[in-house]
């Protein structure tokens, strides 16, 4: 005699899904690797965007504005949804933002312009200057650093601007008299005791304490530096044109990186994840101790500055930003990011 068993045990499978039973699990779906996606262009924003910071990822700010076009000065913030237009108020083109955190965030720009803004309002403060600012940085909500001037301005122009923000007004902090007569773009530091500040003819100021010191004598750059970022004391980089220069904290080096596109701006996630970006759309990340060429993806418009957020993803903005100056010229804005998953670019005027 022959016993079938398989139909029985079937219908009892059959029997025990009807019941309520998940079915055996399928594969997850695969994860999609990092990668760059141009979250706003040209279609969106009529400004250039310059600068991109935040506090996380859920808390991100880009800025920049007409370069004389006459429209209002750009703030867009990301909240992890989508986008929203705040409103500054002015003309003058925000270079840079930066802060400790979503209700104390710091904006400059051109004529010297310093915005302050709250979580609910801007409030303008008196720079006493009228030269551009081109960089901020701040270490602590009573202690900011600003820096700008008049590029290929000469002694006789605004220049060697170095200001400092002490929680109740800002006044000029003047450096040694080593070099003068130079454009600052950018400042960042671990502190106020460890603070770097770069600009023309590849000019590296480092504040040690009390003290400034001139670490770029002879300069290592060929030309401007544009922009300076770490990750902490022992690893910061210092960037402009076709130099990449890096610090150990007690020596600069420069690093011999084939690139494929001049460098505006660095920043650093972890001492073994960089990220630049420059002109044509060059991005270039430096991953495991290999430097990355992301030339051929989008976006290919040029880029002024890069982020990175607390969970690994790169922002990076730009626009026409070289376009020359003029009335009613045609303005266009770049937001992308790198990472995993994708950005909303919806904006809310």
């Amino acid at each position: 005699m022959k016993f079938y068993f398989v139909p029985i045990v079937l219908g009892l499978a059959c029997l025990s899904m009807a019941a309520g039973c998940s079915p055996p699990p399928s594969n997850p779906p695969p994860v999609e690797p990092p990668a760059w996606q141009v979250v706003m262009d040209n279609a969106t924003l009529d400004r250039a965007v310059l600068s991109v910071w935040g506090s996380d990822a859920t808390d991100v700010f880009a800025v920049g504005g007409p370069l004389g076009n006459g429209q209002e000065s750009l703030v867009i913030h990301y909240d992890g949804a989508s986008w929203t237009e705040l409103h500054p108020g002015g003309t003058d083109t925000y270079w840079w933002v930066g802060g400790t955190g979503p209700k104390d965030v710091w904006m400059v720009g051109e004529n010297g312009r310093i915005t302050h803004w709250d979580g609910k309002a801007f409030v303008e403060h008196s720079s006493g200057v009228t030269a551009t600012l081109w960089g901020i940085w701040a270490a602590s909500e009573t202690d900011v650093w600003a820096v700008g001037g008049t590029p290929e301005g000469g002694v006789a122009k605004p220049n060697d601007i170095v200001l400092h923000w002490n929680g109740t007004s800002w006044s000029p902090v003047a450096l040694p008299k080593d070099v003068e007569g130079r454009t600052f773009y950018k400042v960042w530091g671990t502190s106020s005791d460890d603070l770097y500040v770069v600009g023309e003819v590849g000019t590296v100021w480092h504040k040690k304490g009390a003290d400034w010191v001139l670490e770029s004598n002879p300069p290592l750059a060929a030309s401007t530096l544009f922009t300076v970022a770490g990750s902490g004391k022992s690893d910061v980089y210092a960037v402009g044109n076709f130099d990449v220069l890096h610090s150990n904290g007690a020596k600069w080096e420069k690093l011999p990186i084939q690139l494929t596109g001049s460098v505006n701006g660095v920043a650093c996630a972890s001492p073994d994840e960089v990220a630049m970006v420059g002109f044509g759309g060059f991005k270039q990340r430096f991953v495991e101790g290999v430097w990355v060429d992301d030339f051929f993806a989008e976006p290919h418009g040029d880029l002024h500055a890069v982020w990175a957020d607390d969970e690994g993803a790169y922002w990076a903005v730009g626009g026409n930003f070289v376009t020359p100056t003029n009335a009613g010229a045609p303005r266009e804005g770049i937001v992308a990011r790198y990472g995993t998953g994708k950005a909303s670019g919806e904006l809310k005027k």
